[in-house]
């Protein structure tokens, strides 16, 4: 075959175009590697390429919509969720566990967390996962104090088994800022996920909560904070407790969802909630109520509580089972004296602002905007009664 070219010579003296010859490709295909293949071969390869399925697209839409009976054959393939501490905390759940200072959320944190990385129930609950390895971030202790509660006087120590890891924040590396984070809270929840990757453990404890974001009792902070963990539980698979303090509270009535501090949006985020109240019958009495179930129904509630008793028959300070009551048998009972106490000072006020309103007083008078609207009540019938 004859292709034109330019002659540079001629182009630039004469404008002609001369032709050459030009010699064909020369292909070895059997220094390609591919003299073996025939041509049926290669035809029948290339209707395969040409009839492959294309791969799906990436989804980059907010829902995932499905036909619900496809919903339900999906999740047919997950495993059951089983217990991790009764009805309180199954796999795969964001439980939050709260009470006051001082009555052992600490304490039975640790008992489940010991009882889940032996394999080896608490008495008078029930655990059916498997054992497995637990990591406890503690925020509050430090290594003398975890040796004290766990020991005879320094003496005699509990021989914790392999399978419990204990985190603990390293006070010489605070710095997020020099370790590039823009705050401490996002420094913290990096670090977190770092030791989730590290560790392989999938059942986590945090204690407590207010390290890892500030002034969780406000909307604006609880929101982002929850999300987070919801997106550390889905990525790795991972059952979560947190503990969670209470503001003090009126000891003669029940404790429900609004005793945790930010309730709202903490309680709609997480999968299950329960607290622990301190008996007003002995100071080692404690009871164990559901405030929030998923995974099963509510069945220790007010009308069916955990009753425990805080004792160290060794070198385990440990919540003992006893039984089971209702809320009731625990609480305070109403006083006199602070019904006179707020007597006194709504007369106080009176005198102070003639013809104050009730809603007024009670915005001076109510501690827990919960009960404001019970306050008010209250106020409204004292000064009737008054009158």
């Amino acid at each position: 075959m004859w292709y034109p070219v330019c002659n540079h010579y001629n182009f630039y003296n004469n404008y002609t175009i001369t032709p050459t010859k030009m010699q064909p490709p020369k292909f070895n295909l059997e220094e390609r590697g591919i003299g073996s293949v025939t041509p049926a071969q290669a035809n029948q390869h290339i209707n395969q390429i040409i009839n492959q399925t294309p791969p799906a697209p990436l989804n980059t839409r907010l829902f995932n919509v499905k036909k619900a009976s496809k919903w339900i054959e999906q999740a047919q393939g997950r495993a059951i969720p089983k217990m991790l501490f009764d009805e309180f905390w199954f796999e795969g759940e964001l439980c939050i566990l709260f009470a006051e200072n001082g009555v052992g959320k600490s304490l039975l944190a640790v008992q489940i967390a010991n009882s889940v990385s032996l394999g080896c129930p608490i008495n008078g609950f029930k655990l059916e996962a498997e054992r497995q390895p637990v990591l406890y971030f503690d925020f509050e202790l430090t290594d003398k104090q975890f040796e004290g509660r766990y020991s005879i006087n320094y003496n005699n120590h509990y021989n914790f088994n392999d399978n419990l890891l204990r985190a603990e924040i390293d006070p010489d590396n605070t710095d997020y800022e020099q370790n590039g984070f823009a705050s401490f809270e996002d420094y913290l929840s990096e670090e977190l996920e770092q030791q989730i990757i590290e560790t392989s453990a999938r059942v986590i404890i945090i204690d407590n909560i207010t390290y890892l974001k500030t002034e969780t009792e406000k909307a604006k902070d609880a929101l982002p904070l929850m999300k987070r963990l919801i997106q550390l539980k889905r990525k790795y698979g991972l059952s979560l407790m947190v503990l969670a303090h209470t503001p003090k509270r009126d000891l003669s009535q029940p404790i429900t969802r609004n005793h945790l501090q930010g309730s709202k949006h903490l309680s709609n985020l997480t999968d299950s909630i329960f607290t622990i109240g301190e008996s007003q019958q002995d100071s080692k009495t404690r009871y164990l109520k559901q405030i929030k179930a998923r995974s099963s129904e509510v069945k220790y509630d007010n009308d069916n509580v955990v009753v425990c008793r805080v004792q160290q028959p060794h070198n385990f300070v440990l919540f003992d089972f006893m039984g089971y009551g209702t809320e009731r048998e625990h609480l305070k009972a109403p006083s006199d004296d602070s019904k006179t106490e707020l007597e006194n000072n709504i007369q106080e006020l009176l005198a102070a602002e003639p013809g104050i309103s009730a809603y007024a007083i009670a915005k001076k008078l109510c501690t827990d905007e919960t009960k404001f609207k019970s306050m008010q009540i209250k106020i409204n019938r004292i000064l009737k009664r008054l009158n």
